[in-house]
Parts: C-alpha cells; sequence; structure tokens
C-alpha cells in the first residue's frame, strides 16, 4: 500500500511541477483531491483495511493529502504571481504619452439652420413663438378655409387620434391661433415639427416645418417677394433669387410656389436642380379674406402674406444632403461634419 500512496504522490507532484496556468492546476486539485479524485477515493477505502492497520494507513493517506495541498498552494502562488506580472506587462500604461483627446459635440444641422432662419427674420422684425404638435382639426384645417369635404385634404395624409384630434400636417395651423388670440398687426414665425404619412428618399413621416405670418393694413405681394428675397439672399448665398410661380392653397389667394435660383450651380443648370436652374423651396401667398373673417379679423380692413417651408428641405439644399434620412439616422460620420 505504501508503493501505491509513493506513487500517487510522484505522479501528483510531477503534474504539479509541470502545470503552466491556474486552469490546470485545476485540472490537478480536481483529480488528487475532489470528491472523487484520488486521495478522496483512498480515505472512503479505509473501512476496507484491517482495523489494525488503519491509523498507520490514515497518517499516511493525511501526509499524502498535507504534501499534494501544499504543493498545490506553491505553485497556484506562483503562477498567479507570473500571471500577474505578464497582466501588468500587456497592460502597461505610459504615462507620459498625450492623453486621448475628447471629441466635443456640436449642433445637429437642423438645429444650426433654424437658428439661422430665426436671427433672419427677427431681423426682419417677426417673433418667434411655438405651437402644440397635437393639433385640433378646427385650427389644422377648418380655420384655414379647409372644411371636412375639401378635396385639398386629400393632399395630406394624416395621422388621426379621433374625428377631431390630430398630429398637425402643418405650422400653418399655428396662423389660425395666432389670428384668433392678437389683433393686428402681427409679424411671426414659427418653427417646428409636423406629420404626415408619407416615406421616401425626400420625405419622412415626421419632418420641420418654418412657417410665416404677416398681418397689417396695406399688405401686398411685393411685401411678400420682397421678405422671401431677403430670407433667400441670407440663408443661400447674395447673389440667389426668387421666383414666384402662381398655385393654390386654400388658406392663401392669391398663392404661389417660391423657387430660388439653384446654390449648387446658381442657376446655370445641374443634377440638382434637374437642369432647370431652379430649386422649388416653398408655398406662399396673401392670406384668404375667408381666414381673416373666420378668425375674427375685419378682411376689408387688414392684409397679410403668410409662407411655409420644410426646414429639413433648406438643410438638403444648403448642405448637399441627399436623402433626408440621414438628418435622422445619428450617424457621427455624417453629423461630425457639421461642427
Amino acid at each position: 500500500m505504501k508503493d501505491k500512496l509513493d506513487g500517487i504522490k510522484c505522479a501528483a507532484l510531477d503534474i504539479i511541477e509541470r502545470a503552466e496556468n491556474t486552469s490546470q492546476l485545476n485540472d490537478a486539485r480536481v483529480k488528487y483531491l475532489g470528491k472523487s479524485g484520488e486521495i478522496s477515493l483512498l480515505m472512503r477505502d479505509m473501512a476496507t483495511v484491517p482495523k489494525e492497520e488503519r491509523p498507520a494507513m490514515g497518517k499516511l493517506v493525511n501526509e499524502l493529502r498535507a504534501a499534494v495541498e501544499n504543493a498545490l498552494n506553491a505553485k497556484t502562488e506562483l503562477i498567479s504571481q507570473l500571471e500577474l506580472d505578464r497582466r501588468l506587462k500587456e497592460e502597461a500604461i505610459d504615462v507620459t504619452m498625450p492623453a486621448k483627446g475628447k471629441r466635443t459635440g456640436t449642433l445637429h444641422p437642423l438645429t444650426l439652420i433654424t437658428q439661422e432662419l430665426i436671427e433672419i427674420f427677427a431681423n426682419m422684425g417677426f417673433s418667434v413663438t411655438e405651437g402644440p404638435e397635437i393639433e385640433s382639426d378646427l385650427f389644422n384645417f377648418q380655420l384655414l378655409n379647409i372644411p371636412k369635404d375639401h378635396p385639398s385634404r386629400d393632399m395630406q395624409d394624416t395621422f388621426y387620434v379621433n374625428d377631431s384630434i390630430l398630429l398637425r400636417t402643418q405650422t400653418s395651423a399655428m396662423q389660425a391661433r395666432i389670428m384668433t388670440q392678437s389683433k393686428p398687426p402681427i409679424r411671426v414665425v414659427v418653427p417646428g415639427k409636423v406629420y404626415r404619412s408619407d416615406d421616401d428618399a425626400s420625405h419622412s413621416p415626421i419632418f420641420n416645418q418654418f412657417e410665416g405670418l404677416a398681418v397689417d393694413k396695406h399688405i401686398t405681394m411685393g411685401d411678400l417677394q420682397g421678405c422671401l428675397q431677403t430670407f433667400a439672399q441670407k440663408i443661400f448665398s447674395k447673389d440667389t433669387k426668387v421666383r414666384l410661380r402662381p398655385s393654390y392653397f386654400p388658406f392663401t389667394e392669391p398663392s404661389v410656389e417660391v423657387d430660388v435660383t439653384c446654390s449648387m450651380c446658381h442657376g446655370k443648370g445641374c443634377r440638382v436642380c434637374k437642369g432647370t436652374g431652379w430649386v422649388e423651396i416653398l408655398g406662399a401667398g396673401i392670406v384668404n379674406p375667408a381666414v381673416f373673417d373666420a378668425c375674427g379679423i375685419d378682411s376689408s380692413v387688414y392684409s397679410g402674406f403668410a409662407f411655409g417651408f420644410g426646414i429639413d428641405r433648406i438643410a438638403m439644399i444648403k448642405y448637399g444632403i441627399p436623402n433626408i434620412k440621414m438628418l435622422y439616422e445619428n450617424d457621427m460620420r455624417f453629423l461630425k461634419q457639421f461642427n
């Protein structure tokens, strides 16, 4: 039996000595000291040893267990130190190296454009206000000369909450709110989000509009054109030209579509303007007298103009952005260009 114990001891110490990492040491601990390990089995077999030999046998087995445990503990400490030294060497930090610079944030391109637009119109005497994005059918449509059976409602795919509440399709709803709550003279711009069931490269279900309204005595189409000319030259370049084309909107009469000379080719013709030299940017017109009457303003005394455009579209034109979704994907490669 002593020879068997000596053989187990030699084999165990050899395995422990050759172990190169903590995992191999754990395997050796299980092999010899685990519940089913070789030394643990020897302890269980003590019942089969003659009674008079058990004390001597027990002493030898305990000495074997102690020798293996001591060897395991010593090698574990050695390997732990070696592994720590290796990690310290591999993960060493050169404190003399310059620190990594922190990338500072910047404003989103839509925020940049919105702030620039507000400054431009504030310098022309317009105040700034905002309105609710969950709007009533009354302000979004009816007071703007768009009754429930009006065909122009088909031009806007609307998100309805119920029959009378909706996600506003246009910042024009604020025209009605302002004119029912304020008396002329009125000069105000309204930036804000609007919602329509539309989704492609140039349209998004959620986008940003910028509304303008001026109401006073003797306002004409010439005032509108001058205002928009100043806006276009400030937001794009001083040589930008403005063109008005007849159009139709229920809340303005007469109504116009407004084009500007392409900011990419300056009117010469390119892929952005499809060779025409012009880019459509907004709709506008003289406030319809029916809207004045519905909002409680005397249309025989006052006149006014209104305009509205997509802030997203202005950003796309100014920065040459090909797809509106790039403004909402939060791709850092795109956004960091606006630092």
